[in-house]
């Protein structure tokens, strides 16, 4: 019996061999001659080396890792082109993107290839096999070298392909599979395989057939699970990029769409699918995502999010009317959509409550609605609450939070009360950077008699404080600082909030050379 369950799981692998030298021939302009043969290469220890090649270098007999300096005395016709790793995986991470609507379970493959979990989605395709043909096909078109091959692992799927391409493996014959490929299908270290050629062992079969404890004590734990794996004796779980949404819906289309109209009616469409799926289990939409994915290749995603779970239709497909309607960068369907797809990232259970007689319950719904569309028109992290913090610092009073998700905490907040007839506590606009300003007390440690702000002079008729505040801060020979608040006003009957600061010992400050004058701050405005 094997150690793994008996439900297997079926993972489509893809390798893209020339991704480096693919990419930049789709970039180059149409008039460059694309019969010379073309590579890439890389800087490593001071020497440049063959790091992706096309079909005519090959041809040539230009290989991987060879020296630039040999491969032109191969072929002195040779076009060379530096490599960009940056770009590269940047182009990975759009094939991934691509390769969503096959399945929403797609993991990175460095450098060059990609793992996507298809266990429960071929039928959608017509089966296995026409499921990697459309795949392979359609990156072919778009000027790709692939390599694909299915398995009922990630390692033992990577190992064919990277052999041979379109081979699908049933559950329960991997062994029989890999067992005639090189030693070096597996990926080892060079290292490790030449080790194994030394000792005979040139294909997997010849080291499947060697003893675990052997090949354990020769080359290490880590290469023995790799060849278990690939065997199909343990198992190989993938990361997927992306977490899997909660639901998902999506529209395929015969011919591309690319009319406001017709985007806008198959996302109403597809809004009323998703909430009759989530109606069945009584849960709403907190987080939602269209993404559309283009016939070129590129997939545009748009995000909305909700402060309460959503049910209903038409409240998703305003909120994805105000999110298109606002964005910088518009909607471009290019040559067309040919598939649209809607999905709740996240959800939750819906609590019933009374809506006919609870007015309160009213004026939270539709204040909640009001914060959704102004946050799908500026984006959530710009609508916020404050909540009451408890701390002496005024800067730290107040810690501003979305307000999509806490919205029902900051309704029943507890702020400190204001006594009647008294002017508040604390400023009413406080600056993000209190400014200097020069003042002029009547005895050192007092109250200011007159300051200058913003070189406007103000004499100062009525004083409050100090109110003197410990910091978290430290200066050398372990003085805490300390702030003295002062609420001032001024002849013309405006109020300010300023400090100054100081430290706990005054005397040991001058002895250490510290300057004894203290700095006074403006830190806000009562009115």
């Amino acid at each position: 019996m094997r150690a793994v369950s008996a439900n297997r799981r079926r993972i489509l692998s893809l390798w893209l061999p020339r991704l480096p030298i693919d990419r930049i021939k789709r970039n180059c302009s149409a008039d460059r001659r694309d019969d010379l043969p073309q590579v890439v290469v890389i800087k490593d220890a001071n020497a440049l080396l063959i790091h992706a090649l096309d079909e005519a270098a090959a041809c040539h007999g230009v290989s991987l890792g060879q020296p630039l300096a040999n491969a032109r005395a191969v072929c002195p016709d040779l076009v060379v082109h530096e490599a960009d790793l940056a770009a590269d995986a940047k182009m990975l991470e759009g094939i991934a993107d691509w390769c969503d609507r096959f399945t929403p379970l797609v993991a990175l493959d460095p450098p060059h290839g990609l793992s996507l979990d298809i266990t429960g989605c071929v039928h959608l395709f017509g089966g296995e096999a026409k499921l990697m043909r459309s795949l392979c096909d359609a990156l072919t078109a778009h000027g790709l070298t692939v390599s694909a091959a299915i398995a009922s692992n990630a390692v033992c799927a990577r190992t064919l392909n990277r052999q041979v391409h379109g081979r699908i493996v049933p559950d329960g014959e991997e062994a029989a599979a890999v067992a005639p490929l090189p030693v070096a299908a597996l990926g080892g270290s060079e290292a490790i395989t030449l080790g194994l050629r030394r000792a005979g062992l040139k294909t997997i079969g010849d080291v499947a057939s060697r003893g675990r404890n052997e090949i354990t004590a020769r080359f290490g734990v880590a290469f023995t699970r790799v060849l278990a794996q690939a065997l199909g004796e343990a198992d190989a779980p993938i990361s997927p990029r992306k977490v899997p949404p909660d639901y998902i819906v999506d529209k395929r289309f015969a011919e591309p769409v690319a009319t406001d109209t017709v985007i806008a009616a198959s996302l109403s469409s597809l809004a009323a699918m998703l909430v009759a799926a989530m109606a069945q289990q009584g849960k709403g939409a907190r987080q939602l995502e269209a993404c559309f994915f283009r016939t070129d290749g590129l997939v545009r995603v748009i995000a909305v999010d909700t402060g309460q779970p959503v049910t209903e239709a038409a409240i998703i497909d305003r909120l994805f009317r105000e999110r298109l309607d606002a964005l910088n960068d518009p909607l471009d369907p290019g040559f067309g959509f040919d598939m649209i797809r809607l999905s709740a990232s996240r959800s939750e259970i819906v609590v019933q409550q009374q809506r006919d007689l609870d007015a309160h319950v009213h004026d939270n719904d539709e204040l909640s609605a009001l914060i959704d569309r102004i946050a799908a028109r500026i984006g959530g992290k710009r609508v916020v609450v404050h909540l009451p913090v408890d701390t002496h610092i005024p800067e730290r009073a107040e810690l501003p939070l979305r307000a999509q998700q806490h919205l029902a905490v900051a309704t029943v907040a507890d702020w400190p009360e204001r006594s009647e007839g008294e002017p508040p506590l604390r400023p009413l606009r406080l600056f993000a950077q209190p400014e200097a300003i020069q003042v002029i007390a009547g005895v050192p440690d007092g109250p200011p008699a007159r300051f200058v702000w913003r070189r406007a002079a103000h004499a100062v008729v009525r004083a409050e404080g100090p109110e003197r505040i410990a910091m978290e801060w430290w200066r050398p020979g372990g003085q805490g600082l300390t702030r003295d608040y002062f609420r001032v006003e001024d002849e013309h009957g405006l109020r300010f909030w300023l400090y100054r600061d100081g430290l706990y010992d005054r005397e040991l400050d001058q002895q250490q050379g510290l300057p004894v004058q203290p700095a006074w701050y403006m830190h806000g405005l009562f009115a």
